[in-house]
């Protein structure tokens, strides 16, 4: 029992001194952004309904989640996505709000982490939705304010990877197979495992007109030159078509300058299925895993009682901030060391110094503050008196 109490569960951790002002600074940055892009924020519940979830299909696996039971017997859920409980936010409360709606949430999930995989079950998210617009220029729109939002964060290397389901789903139909089947490809050409999807395809589909072309897949990412290999593959209507759009949008970004910042990936097939157009994971040096994930899910509102296209993406928080800098300790520069009746004095001179720069000293006497300055590495010990203030230097 002891071990519990002095460890934090499984994906999990704490924030310490540096890494809590990175993250605060990391969220205002986003969040500016947002603001000056004309999103308004939008705030859920921690706990909901897991039906508000289970009613999306697949959007979130079951076993992904973290349940518990209330009172009545409903089955509850630690919030696992941002985006359902927005898109039930805009099918009931802002059901008579004239579309789009642009909403932005600084929010954060939880998930059952994998045991050993490395992954938080507690992960802070800053994103928009879209709500209402279809086609390029929203698509076009919400990878601009990802790259700014990354950008405003100091970030100067940082890359945004288009794909659009559409592709593969166009690829898949082709094959005329059950779901489970499709899920195996879509799983391996995810987990980019060339070997194990080149065998599965030869041994079930070699006579399908899309095997190669989803052969490939997994491999067909990189600079402008992926569009023109991804149509010498397939005569597939609808694929082109989804390649077609995708262009539109990458046209659309290198116009406002954001060329070097944006490729391609076609093998972006993510688990969470609702995404029914362009999708897009974002990349930052520094971190070695996606800090950015979004697309079009023109379906999901639907399922909520309110038929809108929409569009959207989520940042991870403290993904940026590890890319930015290791946790440091802020360190006061100086100690304020006060008489009994001047802690308004000492309260006031702590308020006009820059953020972090002085702390009060909770000593009773001035040799134990000066003990206390060397212990802590404070240069300057402030002395308030009834009679004044003065400086030692320690």
């Amino acid at each position: 029992m002891a071990r519990f109490t002095m460890n934090t569960p499984e994906g999990t951790r704490d924030l310490l001194y540096g890494d809590c002002c990175l993250r605060r600074q990391v969220q205002r940055d986003l969040t500016g952004v947002f603001r000056r892009c004309g999103y308004s924020e939008i705030a859920t519940p921690v706990v909901e309904y897991y039906q508000v979830f289970s009613r999306a299909g697949s959007a979130v696996a079951e076993e992904g989640t973290l349940k518990m039971i209330d009172r009545s017997g409903r089955i509850l859920v630690l919030r696992p996505d941002c985006t359902l409980p927005i898109a039930r936010v805009a099918a009931t409360h802002l059901r008579h709000e004239p579309l789009p709606l642009r909403l932005y949430y600084n929010e954060t999930i939880f998930r059952a982490a994998k045991a050993n995989a490395g992954h938080m079950s507690e992960v802070d998210q800053c994103g928009v939705e879209l709500i209402g617009s279809p086609g390029r220029r929203a698509d076009a729109e919400v990878v601009a304010t990802a790259l700014q939002a990354l950008q405003s964060c100091g970030l100067q290397t940082y890359r945004i990877e288009l794909g659009h389901a559409g592709f593969f789903k166009a690829l898949a139909d082709e094959l005329e197979t059950d779901v489970e089947n499709v899920e195996t490809i879509r799983t391996l050409i995810e987990q980019k495992s060339f070997a194990a999807l080149d065998d599965f395809l030869r041994e079930n589909f070699s006579d399908r007109p899309s095997c190669e072309a989803l052969r490939r897949l997994s491999r067909l990412f990189g600079g402008e030159d992926v569009l023109s290999r991804a149509r010498a593959l397939t005569g597939n209507s609808a694929a082109l078509q989804a390649l077609d759009e995708l262009e539109q949008v990458y046209r659309e970004l290198c116009a406002a300058g954001w060329q070097a910042h944006v490729g391609f990936d076609l093998g972006l097939v993510h688990q969470i299925d609702y995404y029914t157009g362009m999708v897009f994971c974002g990349y930052v040096e520094g971190y070695g895993h996606v800090v950015v994930t979004g697309g079009r899910y023109d379906c999901l509102m639907e399922r909520y009682g309110r038929s809108a296209p929409a569009t959207g993406f989520a940042i991870d928080v403290d993904g940026v901030a590890s890319a930015l800098r290791g946790a440091e300790m802020q360190r006061a520069q100086k100690l304020i060391h006060y008489e009994p009746g001047c802690l308004a004095a000492a309260m006031e001179l702590q308020r006009r110094s820059a953020p972090g720069e002085a702390e009060l000293s909770c000593c009773e006497t001035v040799e134990e503050s000066r003990r206390l300055a060397r212990e802590k590495g404070i240069a300057s010990l402030v002395l308030v008196r009834r009679d004044g203030v003065s400086e030692e230097t320690i």
